[in-house]
């Protein structure tokens, strides 16, 4: 099949799932009475309406409703957008000591109190979308407070420390902890700023913005990134030691894309000829290592393949390879995105019969495509931000042929 073929049909197939399936099934977890959306959904597609809500989940949801709307131009998406940055400000900022809390009740009040760096810049990249969607001052500048928040009391010499209490005293890492270590500092926080960041940069220009998101591509590319194994490491200590040998696939498929992004909205040459050797590195090894001709495995630790098929490692796939074939020309790329694409249609869109409205994805599958009936639908981590953010990718890439 020709390029712009293929071009046409999954840019074709990714719009009515976007339009059809995804937000449908969003707008359908708006909670009017207390504001924001329901937190949880179960396997079985039952929805706990009083369950507890994750900011990143109302951040994530706020972000896909304004991107929505800036590539669609529905009314009733800004609508939403605004909805989710009005649970952001009057929920989950916290108004005595300034940030937002890892989690809120179902009616505002507070959860958990503990202040991450992660969740601070998921806010930032929400606040920065809605703010280029809706034009809301206020958006902007809550963005710009939580960047302060983040240099100011998140941060020390050698880069972004994890968590916090609501006093921003330093605690235990266990929100991004796993694999039986805790962490100091993770590749995952760090990924994660540059990202916010490169999202207000994107919409505003700021240079002190800027010279963070230069900061930070030069920790990945002298503490993060290993050349030697062409991958990142991913926990590390105080130091920038690693403290576990791990792969995670699904992370260096989507650093080599948001990096490459992040470049190329800052336009500066010298750090794309320093980055994008690396970005292709870290996307040929994935595709080396862990592309079975249709799908991704989860991550590799200590030598063992951990192979469920994880949704957010799957829709960061298609875009990746997509990248990556956009940046080298290696037809290969193209073809592992639409291989991965189909395993996504064929096994992890939920094609149950049971939503209200909509359709979302499985959390995980086998690589025989069976579900895991252990995991909900949507809860904290469970969001429209990857699956979303595929099909926003998909259509601006694929438009007009290019």
């Amino acid at each position: 099949m020709a390029n712009l073929e293929i071009y046409s049909k999954m840019r074709a197939e990714v719009s009515r799932h976007l339009t059809q399936d995804l937000i449908p099934f969003w707008k359908s977890l708006r909670d009017d009475e207390n504001g924001g959306y329901t937190g949880y959904l179960g396997y079985d597609l039952k929805a706990d309406r009083k369950a507890v809500r994750g900011c990143i989940l109302n951040s994530r949801i706020t972000w896909f409703f304004a991107n929505a709307y800036t590539l669609l131009k529905d009314a009733s998406l800004l609508d939403e957008a605004a909805h989710g940055f009005a649970f952001l400000k009057n929920a989950c900022w916290d108004r005595k000591n300034g940030g937002v809390y890892w989690s809120v009740n179902y009616d505002g009040t507070p959860a958990e109190t503990l202040k991450h760096t992660y969740n601070q810049a998921f806010s930032i990249y929400a606040l920065s979308s809605y703010y280029e969607a809706g034009k809301d001052r206020d958006a902007l500048d809550m963005a710009y407070r939580l960047y302060d928040i983040i240099e100011e009391k998140m941060c020390d010499a050698l880069g972004y420390q994890e968590a916090f209490d609501e006093n921003f005293h330093g605690i235990d890492n266990d929100k991004l902890s796993e694999n039986g270590v805790m962490a100091s500092r993770t590749m995952n926080t760090l990924l994660h700023v540059f990202e916010a960041y490169t999202e207000l940069y994107r919409v505003d220009h700021s240079e002190k913005v800027a010279d963070r998101i230069r900061w930070m591509m030069d920790l990945i590319s002298t503490k993060i990134y290993n050349p030697e194994r062409h991958r990142q490491e991913v926990f590390f200590d105080d130091e920038w030691n690693p403290i576990i040998d791990l792969h995670s696939y699904g992370h260096d498929i989507e650093t080599a894309w948001l990096v490459d992004r992040g470049v190329e909205v800052l336009g500066d040459d010298t750090y794309r000829r320093k980055m994008s050797p690396i970005t292709a590195d870290l996307t040929a090894q994935v595709y080396k290592v862990a592309f079975d001709g249709s799908s991704l495995a989860n991550e590799c630790e200590r030598g063992v393949v951990d192979e469920w098929r994880v949704w957010w490692v799957q829709a960061e796939t298609v875009v990746g390879f997509l990248n990556g074939y956009e940046k080298t020309g290696r037809t290969e790329y193209l073809d592992a995105a639409q291989q991965v694409w189909g395993f996504i249609k064929e096994h992890l869109i939920d094609r149950r019969d049971g939503y209200a409205e909509g359709r979302e994805w499985y959390w995980r599958v086998r690589t025989d495509g069976t579900p895991d009936e252990a995991k909900g639908i949507v809860e904290p981590w469970k969001c429209p931000y990857h699956n979303g953010r595929m099909c926003f990718e998909i259509i601006r890439r694929l438009s007009d042929g290019k």
